[in-house]
């Protein structure tokens, strides 16, 4: 007595037999339904059946394709329903029991069936087609549809706790929504401390009590980062979020994510289970507003050119709805049934100075708890409400939304550093602006976060100051400037027509202001500007005074073949020129008498020092130690200090103390004429001072100190005394022979004339 064909295994269309077998013997297709006979019938066994007068007034249904008889096991001896499903139906059978010759759905199989011998009787499964679920349909109501459609829904983590999107891509977002890609949606959120039931609010308010996101009874979150879920009835995006007040590492970075669910919602909730409302709800609220308009409107903009969306992106904010749950207060309001709750809301945030401007809306709306569970209806007709308002917000495609949060995370992501965080506010600056600092003067930029990927420099509203360290002055021509026009003016050493050694004679020529009291030419023609320096930069390496190194260059081969010549006059001329060209703060050859240190008396042939630091004259062997002097704008290779000098190095000079802009002049005048002196006196003394020291003295400030190049720059070989060190004029770093035996101009550091680059910058296309 099978109620199916032996096709039913295979999935094809079956059809129901006959369960009576009084006439057919069961071999007859069933045409009718008995419920209380509790059988499906064939045509004849179902005449002979109801001849009797007693048996007539049975009700029959003609069965339809794809029908599937009701439980047997769900009514009655007479035929009352014993129990239901969770929608109040009658259950559809799953199995026929063929020895009971029942049929039976799944809740009563395993009631009745699930122990002892019945366990072993043989079963028939039904398969319910789709007239049949179209029919069980359209016997229900309007809530029990919209029951049936969040059976299924499933959340899934969007946002982690680092900021980082877990779904791939937009199809990736689509398909864990489960709904169309041209399906218009909108999207709800949640905020609240935690602890308040954010989840378990959204499970009754949008899913029927349904755990879609997960709750839990233990003291840790059970919701860390963001998750999302679609709500097939109300067509909305449903997000739950990491509650505010938790124990938890990077806080600022998944405070600033709220901030970036908040931005793509069309409607928040902000969830409070309080007596009476709290003023961190009021500062959230305020500070959020606040972030918002500063940051996110500019970039909502942004984003819809860029991503050229049909929709275009809201720049004024969500409508915000405060749901609060009482248990011994009155709900805000009650006392003064002549004003809004609304209205009292508003005066609230007055007082605390917080102003609310970028959201669309604001709506209290209450609920005080007797006795549990929470009343959630109300707050389920306020959303809905909300949500049919379509005069601010407009519905978009969920791709629409996935590229909306994709731009936010892009723009605002990144590590923030505690140390420049200002903790008065819920969302400061520092979380959506660019973390750099000048390396100049300390100040921060002020653009958006991550602008350097779309090629925005770096900016700041303060002024700058200048520092001999990154020589942050930008020259630009006086007389184009008062014509309308802005040209930058690059210093050099010499004209690109003149040949390596007229320009040197020029350059020398030109700095005889030192002898006859001639202006500068950086106070009559061009005007000064102070820039920031900012790190990863390229910064202001433009240091084109390389005279001395292009001195060196060119008598080099003079040091090999020249011998000494007398003591004394070299002595007495580099005495003289060390006054004229040392930094105002040297005390000057001739009132140096003695050490400052010892004591001891200086003789004709004996070398004074002179401490970087503090000015003063030293022995040699009191001024023997180095390190750098970037406050005196020595920097960054180490140069010579005294003993007292190198023991207090981290004492700053004050600000007051700080070279000014023509005592830099002279530290370039000063650093080149130590090299001029040092390389004459190599050459006077053959070779009495190492060529090495010379070199770095004289080097340009963007090439690598020599102590610093231990291999080459390109193949990595270790230099040693057969393998010498060769500076690329245009990167300044270190590189062996055949790594560097290019030779090209490099206008943009000063070399007009074609020098020595390595295999990298030739080829670099243009001028380097």
């Amino acid at each position: 007595m099978s109620a199916h064909t032996q096709t039913a295994e295979k999935g094809q269309n079956t059809t129901l037999l006959c369960q009576e077998s009084y006439v057919c013997s069961g071999t007859d297709e069933a045409v009718f339904e008995c419920d209380e006979c509790r059988s499906l019938q064939c045509q004849r066994c179902e005449e002979e059946l109801h001849q009797p007068e007693r048996l007539r007034n049975h009700e029959r249904t003609r069965i339809r394709p794809g029908h599937v008889p009701y439980c047997d096991s769900c009514k009655g001896a007479n035929g009352n329903i014993m129990h239901t499903s969770v929608t109040g139906s009658r259950q559809i059978a799953a199995v026929r029991c063929q020895v009971c010759k029942i049929n039976l759905c799944v809740e009563c199989q395993k009631r009745t069936h699930a122990g002892g011998n019945k366990r072993k009787h043989p079963v028939t499964v039904y398969h319910a087609g789709k007239a049949q679920e179209q029919e069980e349909e359209e016997g229900m109501d309007e809530e029990t549809k919209r029951r049936k459609m969040t059976e299924k829904v499933v959340s899934f983590l969007l946002v982690d706790e680092t900021e980082e999107i877990q779904v791939r891509n937009e199809e990736d977002f689509i398909q864990k929504l489960d709904c169309s890609p041209d399906q218009h949606l909108k999207v709800v959120s949640i905020f609240g401390n935690t602890g308040d039931g954010k989840s378990h609010t959204l499970n009754h308010t949008f899913f029927y009590g349904r755990e879609v996101f997960k709750t839990s009874p233990a003291q840790e979150s059970c919701t860390v980062g963001v998750w999302a879920a679609y709500d097939p009835v109300r067509k909305v995006v449903v997000i739950d979020t990491e509650g505010l007040l938790g124990a938890t590492v990077n806080l600022s970075q998944r405070t600033r994510l709220l901030l970036k669910v908040l931005a793509i919602s069309d409607l928040v909730i902000y969830r409070t289970r309080a007596d009476r409302l709290h003023n961190d709800l009021f500062k959230f609220l305020g500070d959020a507003s606040e972030a918002y308009l500063k940051h996110f409107t500019k970039e909502l903009k942004a984003t819809t050119a860029r991503c050229g969306l049909d929709v275009p992106l809201s720049t004024l904010g969500p409508g915000v709805i405060i749901f609060h749950e009482t248990v011994y207060t009155k709900l805000l309001g009650s006392d003064h049934p002549s004003e809004v709750p609304e209205k009292l809301i508003q005066d609230r945030f007055r007082k605390l100075s917080c102003f609310p401007e970028a959201f669309s809306s604001i709506h209290y709306k209450g609920t005080r708890t007797y006795n549990p569970p929470t009343d959630f209806s109300g707050l389920r007709r306020a959303v809905e409400q909300q949500l049919e308002n379509n005069t601010t917000r407009s519905p978009r495609q969920p791709g629409v939304i996935y590229k909306a949060l994709k731009a936010l995370s892009d723009r605002f992501s990144g590590e923030i550093p505690d140390d420049q965080m200002a903790h008065s506010s819920f969302f400061p600056d520092e979380y959506f602006t660019c973390s750099s600092v000048c390396l100049s003067c300390g100040c921060g930029c002020k653009k958006s976060m991550n602008h350097a990927k779309e090629g925005v420099p770096h900016e700041s509203k303060s002024r700058c100051r200048y520092s001999h360290q990154y020589d942050n002055r930008v020259y630009t021509c006086k007389a184009c400037y008062e014509r309308g026009m802005e040209v930058s003016v690059v210093p050099k050493t010499s004209a690109s027509t003149d040949s390596p050694w007229l320009g040197l004679a020029k350059y020398a020529w030109s700095g005889r202001q030192y002898w006859f009291g001639n202006q500068d030419p950086v106070n009559t023609v061009v005007r000064t500007e102070i820039e920031h320096v900012w790190p990863g930069t390229d910064g202001f390496l433009k240091d084109n005074n390389n005279a001395a190194q292009r001195l060196l260059d060119g008598m080099n081969f003079m040091a090999q073949s020249v011998s000494e010549l007398s003591l004394g006059p070299t002595k007495a001329v580099t005495s003289w020129l060390t006054d004229q060209i040392a930094p105002a703060y040297w005390r000057p050859n001739s009132q140096i008498l003695s050490c400052n240190k010892c004591n001891t008396p200086f003789k004709d042939n004996d070398t004074k020092h002179h401490c970087r630091a503090c000015g003063e004259g030293f022995c040699d062997g009191c001024s023997s130690k180095t390190r750098p002097v970037p406050e005196r704008g020595w920097g960054p290779a180490p140069v010579r200090v005294c003993d007292n000098c190198y023991e207090n190095r981290g004492i700053q000079l004050d600000v007051a103390e700080q070279p000014s802009d023509e005592e830099g002049g002279t530290l370039i005048a000063r650093k080149v004429g130590e090299a001029v002196q040092n390389t004459l006196g190599a050459v006077v003394t053959a070779m009495d001072i190492p060529l090495g020291l010379v070199k770095d003295a004289a080097r340009p400030a963007y090439w690598v100190p020599d102590h610093e190049i231990l291999h080459c720059h390109n193949c990595r070989k270790e230099f040693s005394i057969k393998l010498s060190k060769h500076h690329c004029r245009a990167c300044g770093q270190g590189f062996c022979d055949e790594c560097s035996h290019d030779r090209r101009a490099v206008p943009s550091r000063g070399w007009d004339h074609p020098v020595r680059v390595c295999f990298n910058c030739n080829k670099k296309p243009g001028d380097l």
